[in-house]
């Protein structure tokens, strides 16, 4: 198995290469980030780093995040062991196509997209025989993108999960999950429909609730723009932090996941009624019992070690020049 094999590779600080070539075709914050860990874990004797811009590609270069650098993505899978798309989920059918003709039999073919079932569609019909595709996903992330976004430790304690086919290879499997617990994930697997239905209550439907609710306070009439910026520092500027996300990724997030998001979003528009109607009706009964509820949920993520208890969320706070 892998993961044992993978805890014997490591001596005292030196660890032996899980692979000879790893290729990232993409390198926004999820992909920088993989990058960053690799080579300092030395988890590949050589990082490919491709991308469709020649400003992203440069950039990637001066930060030093690999060792080849193309925009060629056929010539950076030629002789990866390892290949990791990091793009908007909508691209992915056009980036399998792209190098299909160019990956190695024996070589592993994943991503890291939001949403599988679609991702799964998109790929797979170009995926040649000998080639390992296992779909993949790390619940990790910031508002930030490009590769100057990414960062060491991005992954440390955080969930990676797989969607494996029913024909995917078991040794496979095994050493793709050692690779993401090499960057400090843990992993789990499970159906890419029950996946995309999971990720539209816990990520997707979040997300667009965040853009919605900027937008309508940036639309009020009765409220200025620079009162909604003066006076954030509460729950509304929380919500801005995911409405600052990438709008292509979550553009494309929306079109590839639009049933469960649906799904969700019925059902959340009937727990708001719910919630309407307890305020309109004065039942402060209903209201606190909801409160309660919701309150011992974050605790429950507090406890699972998915987020920080410190006050404002562990935010470091300065003082201004004002002494504020």
């Amino acid at each position: 198995m892998w993961s044992k094999r993978l805890a014997n590779l490591w001596d005292g600080e030196n660890v032996a290469s899980m692979f000879k070539t790893i290729s990232l075709l993409g390198i926004g914050l999820i992909g920088s980030s993989i990058a960053r860990d690799v080579r300092s874990r030395r988890l590949a004797d050589r990082i490919v780093i491709s991308t469709r811009s020649e400003k992203t590609l440069k950039r990637a270069e001066e930060l030093g995040l690999g060792d080849v650098y193309t925009t060629d993505l056929a010539e950076a899978v030629r002789d990866a062991d390892l290949v990791i798309v990091s793009v908007p989920v909508g691209v992915s059918g056009a980036v399998a196509e792209a190098i299909k003709d160019s990956l190695k039999p024996g070589a592993i073919l994943t991503d890291v997209g939001s949403t599988k079932s679609s991702v799964i569609a998109q790929m797979l019909p170009h995926v040649p025989e000998g080639v390992h595709f296992i779909p993949g996903h790390p619940l990790a992330g910031t508002e930030h993108s490009g590769p100057d976004a990414g960062f060491e430790g991005l992954f440390e304690g955080r969930w990676c999960l797989f969607t494996p086919l029913p024909e995917t290879d078991a040794d496979a499997l095994e050493k793709l999950k050692a690779f993401w617990a090499a960057l400090g994930s843990k992993t789990d697997e499970m159906d890419a429909a029950h996946h995309d239905k999971v990720l539209a209550i816990v990520s997707h439907v979040p997300h667009i609730i965040a853009y919605n609710i900027v937008g309508t306070a940036a639309d009020l009439e009765t409220v200025t723009e620079s009162e909604v910026i003066k006076y954030s520092a509460s729950g509304f500027r929380d919500f801005t932090r995911l409405a600052a996300s990438d709008p292509t990724m979550w553009r494309d997030v929306c079109l590839h996941n639009k049933d469960a998001i649906l799904e969700m979003l019925a059902r959340f528009s009937e727990d708001l009624a719910y919630l309407q109607k307890a305020i309109r009706w004065g039942d402060g009964e209903k209201l606190f019992d909801l409160f309660t509820h919701t309150r011992a949920v974050r605790r429950s993520i507090i406890e699972a070690g998915q987020d920080t208890a410190e006050p404002d969320f562990g935010r470091a706070h300065t003082a201004s020049k004002a002494g504020e």
